[in-house]
């Protein structure tokens, strides 16, 4: 039996279209769309499946909207006789994906995790109209370079996703410092991110301290599977460390690299990202090219993994 992690993505993943074969398909996927759509109220399968893609981009919809769709993609793995084939000992998640994981591993029940993720969701667009911020990604750039940059600037660092790529965040105006240092450095490949804020930065720290209230009251679960998560890349059991880290994780870098390298360490060398997109194949590659990664983002790709 195979030792695999499953991993879900994060926010930017979202596309109109996404998880309609599998409610077509699946009364078990389609349980959770149903279940979405009675929390939410506010028509979210619909948008799903339909669009318009500015309201799916939207973060009343969005960050739901790639819960459900992975969840409900999980639960239609789980019901396929290959998932038999697996045994799964560790989950993570980019930035929100790390509550799909959450439900994965069953720490925290679906219609918790998605009034969770309602929540911090309400509180980070919130916090964004409290100062301008912004975002890029950092390619094929030296990561202590970048932090020394950072450090210099005021900006600071969202999301360490690859070895070549990094993100930052903050005020928009140590944003742009630090972009042009990186450009006086020798850096070439700089992408400003579309966002409404500077995410995973202390921009957030209102968000962070009103989730944080939120998440006393959410029941957390004693569960076999371990959960790698974003703010140091180890996994957690105590249900306390757990709300904290989940608060911590709104304002702390992503430490994805970490994550995946931790989890390989463990003996992990398959990962199944499940959800829309590819994007943590990609990263994954380059993180360790000796790892193999599948990806069921529709039925058919679940009858096709190699498991």
């Amino acid at each position: 039996m195979k030792n695999i992690a499953l991993i879900f993505p994060g926010q930017g993943a979202q596309k109109v279209g996404m998880g309609l074969e599998f409610y077509q398909s699946s009364p078990e996927a389609k349980a959770i769309f149903d279940e979405a759509d009675a929390i939410c109220a506010n028509g979210l399968t619909k948008v799903m499946f339909e669009g318009p893609e500015e309201t799916l981009t939207t973060t009343a919809y969005c960050q739901p909207a790639i819960l459900t769709m992975s969840v409900a993609a999980l639960c239609a793995f789980q019901a396929h006789p290959k998932f038999k084939n697996i045994s799964v000992q560790y989950t993570a998640g980019l930035s929100l994906g790390e509550y799909s994981a959450l439900v994965a591993s069953g720490t925290i029940s679906f219609a918790d995790t998605l009034r969770l993720v309602q929540k911090r969701g309400s509180f980070m667009e919130e916090a964004t109209k409290e100062a301008k911020g912004a975002m890029a990604a950092i390619l094929s750039f030296d990561k202590q370079k970048l932090i020394d940059i950072c450090q210099q600037t005021g900006a600071e660092v969202a999301n360490y996703n690859s070895n070549e790529q990094i993100v930052i965040t903050g005020h928009a105006a140590k944003v742009e410092a630090a972009i042009e240092a990186i450009k006086a450095a020798g850096g070439q490949k700089i992408v400003p991110l579309s966002v409404s804020g500077g995410f995973h930065s202390t921009l957030m720290t209102n968000a962070a301290n009103r989730f944080a209230g939120v998440l006393k009251e959410v029941a957390i679960h004693p569960t076999d599977i371990k959960v790698v998560t974003n703010v140091n890349a180890l996994p957690q059991d105590n249900a306390d460390t757990i709300r904290q880290n989940l608060a911590k994780q709104i304002t702390a870098s992503v430490q994805w690299v970490a994550s995946i390298e931790y989890m390989m360490a463990q003996g992990v060398t398959e990962f199944i990202e499940i959800g829309p997109g590819k994007v943590l194949k990609g990263l994954i590659r380059r993180i360790n090219p000796a790892a193999t990664v599948y990806n069921i983002e529709k039925p058919a790709d679940i009858d096709g993994l190699l498991v």
